[in-house]
């Protein structure tokens, strides 16, 4: 395989898939229009809209869904509505939102662990998945953010992964594959298990379980949490010895999972210790009754990838097996690499870029069709956690206790990367979110997975 040829492909697809000014914009539009419908029901009067998932974490494509969680109001505290109160919340929504003409595919999943009314925006044909109390959902998808700051390989790992998963049709838990949590979750602990690591255990970062800390004064449970992981991350920060370019660590990838429908039988993930875990020895996780077990670091002993069927993980298998098989063949080529990486749609959206100006549009995952105009300014990771001031002087809506970030984002054709942040001294107290702003000492660890990785401080540290 030319290692050059796959690192043009792996550009140009995260070239394609990485949002641009006009999908965050869109988004904004959408939990916009969402949250004036929710002001509309009398039951839910005082309730926020707060977004969560991966447009949250910066972990979506130009075509992901978002995850939207209603927050009742409940003072100060964190609220706890029951599972029956939520499924009657999610009507009122889902009647409000027929009512209000402007979406479709009305759904209600009543009986899921946590129920959710999916809809979806007619204008802009984004998805929307709409819980209730989502606060746990919320802070994982924070602490998702926040490791981002460890490594900036692991954004675009994940938006590679998700894309190659999707070309091979097993990343949709409703047909018995994977999520994009859990694939996020892979590759964590793909980062945890090369050698050398790059990411530390997850207990390193938040030791305990983030579901049975949320309880109490909201703003202090976010703001322990915070200063928890800034504390951790800090010491982690872009102090790698790992210098694998993205091709080489998505190939190892790939070989590290190529045989997990055998694995699976009697190992777990867990990326809480960055560790292979015996199932049978594994307390939390018995009875076995999973065909595989990723396990959420965040909400122990849940299983991520509880939806997967022996049937899929087979199929599942093959793909990691064969992908990796091709791609280390002398045999490869760039039109051979894109189809093992890459959806039609996107392989023909990256050739017309490369073509004629005129090419066809095409529709991805029912989004609003697109020009192949892959050069227009996108966003390079801006910040979709903070606080966002919508024009008209509307009412903010709270994405988390973090300043303000002004609505603009770079104007097509730009060289600006980054969204026009506007500085304001918060009056009040807010979360620290920026991981660096603490100085801690580096003491040195020892941590259990493959290779026996070893953490020290920089200056002891011998760059392989």
């Amino acid at each position: 395989m030319n290692g050059l040829t796959l690192d043009r492909v792996i550009k140009d697809i995260l070239r394609v898939v990485e949002p641009l000014q006009d999908d965050w914009t869109a988004r904004f539009q959408v939990i916009n229009e969402l949250r004036n419908v929710v002001q509309s029901i009398e039951s839910l009067r005082g309730a926020t809209i707060e977004p969560f998932g991966s447009f949250v974490s910066n972990l979506f494509s130009r075509w992901g869904d978002l995850d939207l969680s209603v927050q009742l109001n409940n003072g100060s505290y964190t609220s706890t509505a029951g599972k029956k109160r939520k499924q009657t919340l999610l009507r009122d929504i889902q009647n409000a939102s027929r009512k209000n003409g402007r979406w479709y595919k009305l759904q209600l999943i009543p009986h899921a662990r946590v129920p959710i009314l999916k809809i979806e925006h007619i204008q802009h044909n984004i998805s929307c998945d709409i819980s209730i109390d989502n606060l746990v959902g919320q802070i994982k998808s924070k602490i998702l953010l926040w490791v981002n700051e460890i490594d900036g390989r692991f954004h675009d790992m994940v938006l590679l992964v998700k894309e190659w998963a999707k070309a091979h049709d097993i990343n949709n838990s409703k047909q018995g594959t994977f999520n994009s949590y859990s694939l996020s979750l892979l590759v964590i602990f793909h980062f945890q298990t090369c050698s050398p690591a790059i990411f530390p255990p997850l207990r390193d970062i938040y030791p305990g379980n983030v579901v049975d800390n949320l309880k109490g004064v909201r703003a202090e449970v976010e703001n322990e949490i915070a200063r928890t992981c800034a504390t951790n991350i800090a010491r982690f920060k872009s102090r790698t010895a790992n210098r694998s370019s993205l091709s080489e660590l998505f190939v190892s990838f790939l070989a590290k999972f190529s045989d997990i429908s055998s694995k699976a039988s009697e190992l777990g993930i867990c990326p809480y210790t960055g560790q292979w875990l015996k199932i049978e020895s594994n307390m939390r996780w018995l009875p076995k009754t999973y065909a595989i077990f990723v396990e959420d670091p965040f909400e122990q002993p849940e299983n991520t990838a509880r939806a997967i069927n022996a049937r899929q993980l087979m199929r599942i298998s093959e793909a990691f097996r064969m992908t990796h098989l091709r791609l280390t063949s002398v045999y490869q080529n760039r039109s051979s690499i894109l189809n093992d990486l890459a959806r039609p749609q996107i392989s023909q959206l990256i050739i017309n870029s490369s073509g004629s100006a005129s090419a066809p549009a095409f529709n991805v995952e029912n989004y609003t069709p697109i020009r192949p105009q892959v050069h227009q300014a996108r966003v390079m990771q801006p910040r979709p956690w903070i606080q966002h001031q919508f024009q008209n002087n509307i009412p903010r809506f709270n994405m988390g206790n973090f300043p303000a970030i002004n609505s603009q984002a770079p104007h097509a054709g730009t060289s600006q990367s980054h969204p026009l942040v506007q500085h304001k001294t918060p009056k009040t107290k807010r979360i620290v979110s920026s991981p660096n702003v603490l100085n801690v000492g580096e003491p040195s660890k020892t941590y259990s997975g493959q290779g026996q990785q070893k953490w020290r401080p920089r200056s002891q540290r011998q760059v392989l």
